[in-house]
C-alpha cells in the first residue's frame, strides 16, 4: 500500500523543481516507491569543501530536499503545507566524485508533524550520511489575508 496522497512521477517532480535551489545543485528525484522517495546528486568540485571532499551542507541539502518533497506528497496540498522544522545529519564517509543517492522513508506521518529518515549512499552502496528530518504540517494561509 502506498503512503502517497499525491501520485506523481519523477518527471513531474523534475518539472516542478525547475529553476529552484535543488535544480541548480543538480538534485534529481529518480524514483517514487510505495513508501520511499529517492534522489541523486552528482558530486562535483563545485560541491566540495576546501579539502577536496563533498561539503556536508550539500548532503544536508540533498536530505532536506528529498524528505521535504516526500512529506508534501503525503498531505492535502490544497489545505496544508509542510515546512522543515529540524534536520540533523551524521556524515560517515568522505566522497570526492561520482553520484550519491538519498532515500527518504517515514518514521512518523502525523497530522501536525512528520519525521523522515534519509540515508545517503555512494555508488558502491556505502553509507555516506544519515539524516533525520522533522517537518511541521500547517494550514495554508489565505493569500488575501
Amino acid at each position: 500500500m502506498s503512503i502517497w496522497r499525491t501520485e506523481v512521477t519523477p518527471e513531474q517532480l523534475e518539472r516542478l523543481a525547475r529553476g529552484t535551489f535543488a535544480d541548480r545543485m543538480g538534485i534529481r528525484i529518480t524514483e517514487v516507491g510505495s513508501d520511499y522517495l529517492r534522489a541523486t546528486l552528482p558530486v562535483t568540485p563545485a560541491l566540495h569543501q576546501p579539502y577536496g571532499v563533498l561539503h556536508g551542507g550539500a548532503s544536508v541539502a540533498l536530505a532536506e530536499t528529498v524528505g521535504s518533497v516526500a512529506a508534501n506528497l503525503c498531505i492535502d496540498g490544497e489545505r496544508l503545507q509542510c515546512f522543515g522544522q529540524e534536520i540533523n545529519a551524521n556524515h560517515l564517509r568522505a566522497v570526492t566524485s561520482g553520484v550519491i543517492t538519498a532515500t527518504a522513508r517515514p518514521f512518523h506521518i502525523g497530522s501536525r508533524s512528520h519525521v523522515w529518515g534519509i540515508e545517503i549512499r555512494d555508488e558502491g552502496g556505502r553509507l555516506v550520511c544519515i539524516s533525520r528530518l522533522t517537518m511541521a504540517i500547517v494550514q495554508r494561509r489565505d493569500p488575501a489575508a
